[in-house]
Parts: C-alpha cells; structure tokens; sequence
C-alpha cells in the first residue's frame, strides 16, 4: 500500500514558481489511439508521463507493431499492470485503473483480428461500458461481458465486420464513448455517422478527437446531432501534445487560496483543444489572471470579490473538485451544475466531497441537478486528514488546502501518478513542505 503524505506550507503564504507540466492525458490517449490506427503514418510528440498513458501505450504495443520511437515502454512505471498475457486462445489486456484506455481501447480492440479479454481494476469493473460496447455492437462488433452485463471485463473478437455504418449513442453519459468510435470510424469499411441522442456532456473533449483527426487529413461532417466521417486514409504527421490544462487547475487554486501568487507554466497557450483551458475563465473570478506570454502562461492574483455564484461544469466536469474545494475554502456559498458523470468517475466523487468536505464544516447539498455549498460552518483545524478513495484528483484538488491548514495528511502519495507523477514534487519547489507518512 502507498504511503500517505504530509503537507505543510511555513511562512507567509506567498507562491512564486515556475512548474513545467507533464503532457496532457486527454491529448496524449488521442494521439497514441490515432498513431496505432495509422499504422505508423502518425508520430506523437511530448508523451505525458501519467501513469494512464504508460499502462495505454503497454496495451497499444501488445497489439499492434507500432514504431518504438512512439510507444516505447522501456522506461514505464514498472507497478504498472501487464498486457500482452495470452490464457488459453485469448489475449489479456489489464488497463489497471485507467478509465480513458478501458474506452478507447473497447473500440481500438473491435477492429483488430484476434481475440481480447479486457479488464482492470475492480472499481473499473463497476464503471460502465455497455452503451459504447452496445453501439459497437450495433455495428458489428463482437464483444460480451464476461462478469456483469453493460461492465468490464470484456471478450471481444475480432476484427469487426461491418453491418451498419449509423448508431446512436447517449450524449450525456461519457464524451469518450463518442470519441472512441470517432477515432476507430475512419478505418471502417463503411465509415460511421453517429447520432447524439440528449444533451452533449463534455464537448470540448469532442471537438479536441475532431481536431486531432482533422490535423491527421481526416474530415468529418457535423450537422445537427449527427457527425459523419467516412473511410480515409490518416495523413503523414507528428501530432503535438500540449502541457496538461488539468494539471495546472490545481496551480490555479493554489493561486486562489494563497495571500499573493505569481506562477509561471511554461508550454501553455490560450487557443488550447483542452476543455480543461475553461479554468482560465472560472478563475479569473476568484482574481487569478493569465496572461500568456514568453512560451507560457503566468498566474497572477490580485484582490477581488466574488461575484458569480453559478458555475457550469458541464464542459469540465474534470475541473468540479479542484472548484469546488476552492469555493469551500474562500466560503463562498456557489451552486454547480454539469456534475452528472461524477458518480461514474474513479470514485463517486459527489459522495467522496460530500464527505471530506464536511471535515470543515462545509455541506455540499445535492437538489435535482444542481449542487450548492453551504459554508456557514466553515472552520479549519489544525490538522486534517483526507481521504482519496483511490482518485488522483480528490488528491490534488485538497493539496492546497495546505495553505489554510498547518498540518494537511492525504491518503495514498501515489494515487497521483495517475496523471501528474511529480505533483509532489512539484509542490515543493512552490514552497510546500512534503513528508511521508507510515
């Protein structure tokens, strides 16, 4: 079992960093997808480290021969699961924890010949699949759940032969069902139109697939609900991933919850194809301004009150913990809307705030669709220990509350490698003080 970790923050609360991030997740996944269907045609640049892209890029090689330059794992975190076991006639792919690769790669298996077991960890196995692994279905796809129906593990066979080339899927469930059947469509025989039945959850995250594809010569036509990309060849390219704009929410509510901020994030632009980007926009509320020069981004806070007390997050449900632990320390008393998929996500995050948050006296109260703080009973002990139930960002998304509580204890350090392996680290060069803990 990890090590917990112990966060402290002497002195007066001033931050004054630079912090290279690590590639961005959601990109770097895409690329890698799009560069093992392009059999080799399209390279990716500047690979995050996360954990989850180690464990997809494992996957990924076990599957195809793509070049070593992309995926080579020789320096992968060696706690990450094995791929590539083949028991009895079927090839196990274990993607561990990694939400995003369970997806992509539901789809990715569907098209290759041979026969898959995908699995992970038993939270994944309570995650579901079935409306992606339904729709795949509906197009020809041979895939079954060996365990419980609509969730992982999965057997699937292939390579797809093509029966339809139209499927409707849910909108407001997971943006990454679509855009994992929009990344397989261009190798299909028929091409694929999906149509979006409801409202659309995390469409940034659709429109970064359908940029990447556009920057690989492929093109899709989107009229109304209905996208369409037809059968095409992938360009010759190098897709670049940006620094990771979730990664640096987190420097953005240090920033908010320090007495003066001035962080520098090398790497980061502002016409980014990452949702995540929005938190230059929520934050400006709290006082936090970017100004993107010299290569990068600099945070700055200056002095001003709150006026907005709604926050959609529909857009950027990734961001909902780090705002709202924010909002809770500042006590102000905020309504969210947006936050469907969190029950689905690594934890069920609405129960996991609800919980830690009420270890400062504040109430996260669930009504319809919408979400509101009550923080009449915000207090700050001297010491406080949070709980992370296994989800890297219910992790970062308190670190900063190191900065209103002397002693600050969260659970599993490692829980962050996830997505950002040098937060800690990171931290450090800010100012904070780290220490484990038996």
């Amino acid at each position: 079992m990890s090590k917990n970790v112990l966060l402290s923050f002497n002195g007066n609360r001033q931050i004054d960093a630079e912090i290279k991030l690590t590639g961005s997740k959601s990109e770097c996944n895409r690329a890698l997808v799009i560069s093992a269907l392009s059999k080799g045609t399209v390279s990716v640049d500047n690979l995050s480290d996360a954990a989850d892209t180690e464990l997809l890029v494992k996957s990924l090689k076990s599957v195809v021969n793509s070049p070593e330059s992309l995926v080579d794992s020789s320096d992968s975190n060696p706690n990450t699961p094995d791929s590539g076991l083949t028991t009895q006639d079927s090839q196990l792919i274990d993607i561990g924890p990694a939400g995003t690769a369970m997806r992509f790669l539901t789809a990715f298996l569907s098209i290759q010949p041979g026969s898959f077991t995908l699995t992970g960890t038993e939270r994944m196995k309570q995650r579901p699949i079935g409306i992606l692994a339904e729709a795949l279905k509906a197009i020809g796809a041979d895939i079954s759940y060996l365990e419980n129906h609509g969730f992982p593990p999965l057997q699937i066979s292939g390579p797809l032969k093509q029966t339809n080339n139209s499927v409707k899927i849910k909108g407001d469930i997971s943006s990454q069902y679509i855009s994992a059947l929009l990344m397989i469509a261009p190798a299909l025989t028929q091409g694929l139109t999906l149509e979006i039945e409801g409202d659309l959850t995390s469409k940034p995250y659709v429109d970064m697939t359908l940029a990447m594809l556009a920057q690989v010569g492929v093109n899709h036509v989107w009229e109304e609900n209905k996208i369409g990309i037809a059968k095409q060849d992938f360009n010759s390219a190098k897709l670049y991933v940006e620094p990771d704009w979730s990664a640096a929410s987190y420097w953005y509510a240090i920033a908010a919850l320090a007495d003066e901020a001035s962080i520098f994030l090398p790497g980061l632009n502002g016409y980014s194809l990452q949702g995540d980007s929005k938190i230059t926009e929520i934050m400006a509320n709290f006082g936090i301004t970017s100004q993107f020069k010299d290569g990068g981004v600099f945070l700055k806070k200056d002095a001003k009150p709150l006026s907005r007390k709604i926050f959609d997050l529909k857009e950027c449900p990734d961001l909902a913990q780090t705002i709202i632990v924010v909002c809770a320390a500042l006590g102000h008393d905020c309504t969210f809307t947006g936050l469907e998929t969190l029950k689905i996500k690594e934890t069920n995050r609405v129960l996991a705030l609800q919980t830690e948050l009420a270890k400062i006296g504040v109430k996260l109260i669930e009504k319809n669709l919408s979400y509101k703080l009550d923080c009449s009973g915000l207090f700050f002990p001297e010491k406080m220990f949070i709980n992370t139930y296994e989800d890297h960002r219910m992790a970062m998304a308190f670190a900063p509350l190191a900065l209103k509580i002397k002693q600050l204890e969260i659970e599993e350090k490692e829980v962050v490698n996830k997505s950002y392996p040098y937060f800690w680290k990171d931290l450090e060069k800010a100012g904070f003080e780290i220490s484990e803990q038996g």
